[in-house]
């Protein structure tokens, strides 16, 4: 397992992360604190969570699995998402992110969290008070680190500014959706956190499963399977199964067998040697997942396979990048 600095910040995590959003349902408790166990005596340090999933069920599994373990770990939790029936159980005031982190360090059995993150951005309350609290939370020694998902550029942008102007705590992550099927942060963000420093920390590093290979037409399968069970929204089969996303997923299935390995592990190796990607969150249903997706670690694609997958699944030139490109200065 290598490693890689968080953002700016001083903190060393490894190239692969662990999401548990199925700790609790989908993965059992049982098989969630092995996989946990077994993610730290591979060299992991990095485990990825929030106080959504699973109506918290998730945060206290990782609690539990870590509790003798917690200096060898760099936790991450989220806030933002409802998770009452209280009008204040939900977003970016002082009062929620106050209570809230409360709560996860409880979930969590834990007096500290490494990385606290936005979940989504909140256009209800005004940033400034979002980030003087989580300033505050950082003074407390109640977190370490703040970081941000699911943000526009600009929502970004405009974050890290007022952190400057007020002299506060910066995001050092975002954590955003990025795979060989969504590249969207192509468009702006990848270049505006190269610029300032941010680490990357892509979600859904395999599409929902679509990257695996068990999806092979546009039919869509009876079987009880993720992409085909979940509702509207990024999971949902008609976002994913889309011509362009068989061409790509064909490309790593074909990579995969030339160099004997698995579809899912091409497509997180290409995420490792990605430029400005600090650490893919990959998760795990189950232990034989798991196995799967670690061994994505301690190899590399040649430099044809990763240009292959590079180009198959690149964005179309679009305004106003094929602009700039077409003036960009070199020395």
């Amino acid at each position: 397992m290598k490693y890689k600095k968080l953002g700016k910040s001083g903190a060393i995590v490894s190239e692969l992360c662990l999401g548990t959003m199925t700790f609790g349902k989908g993965t059992s408790e049982k098989d969630a604190v092995r996989m946990v166990h077994q993610f730290l005596d591979y060299g992991g340090n990095f485990i990825d969570t929030a106080d959504v999933y699973v109506g918290g069920k998730s945060e206290e599994i990782v609690g539990e699995a870590i509790k003798d373990r917690r200096s060898d770990v760099v936790l991450a939790t989220k806030v933002r998402m409802k998770t009452g029936e209280n009008p204040n159980d939900v977003g970016y005031s002082r009062k929620r992110v106050m209570e809230g982190v409360e709560q996860s360090l409880k979930r969590l059995k834990t007096d500290y969290i490494d990385l606290y993150q936005l979940h989504v951005w909140d256009h209800l309350t005004p940033i400034e008070e979002t980030l003087r609290t989580l300033n505050d939370l950082i003074s407390s020694g109640k977190v370490r680190y703040i970081g941000c998902s699911n943000f526009l550029a600009w929502q970004l942008m405009k974050s890290l500014s007022i952190s400057e102007q007020k002299n506060i705590a910066k995001f050092i992550t975002i954590q955003p959706q990025y795979s060989l099927l969504h590249r969207e942060m192509d468009r702006e963000m990848l270049s505006l956190c190269q610029e300032e420093g941010i680490g990357i920390l892509p979600w859904a590093p395999l599409g929902g499963g679509f990257l695996t290979g068990k999806y092979d037409s546009l039919h869509k399968p009876d079987e009880e399977w993720r992409l085909v069970t979940a509702g509207p929204g990024e999971y949902y089969w008609e976002n994913k199964a889309l011509e362009r996303n068989f061409i790509i997923l064909e490309k790593v299935k074909k990579i995969a067998a030339e160099i004997d390995k698995t579809p899912a592990q091409v497509a997180l190796n290409w995420l490792l040697m990605k430029e400005g990607i600090t650490s893919p969150i990959f998760g795990a249903r189950t232990l034989e997942q798991f196995e799967e997706n670690i061994n994505a670690a301690g190899w590399q694609l040649s430099k044809e396979h990763f240009e292959e997958l590079d180009q198959i699944s690149a964005l179309p030139p679009e305004y106003p990048n094929r602009f700039i490109e077409k003036f960009k200065r070199d020395i």
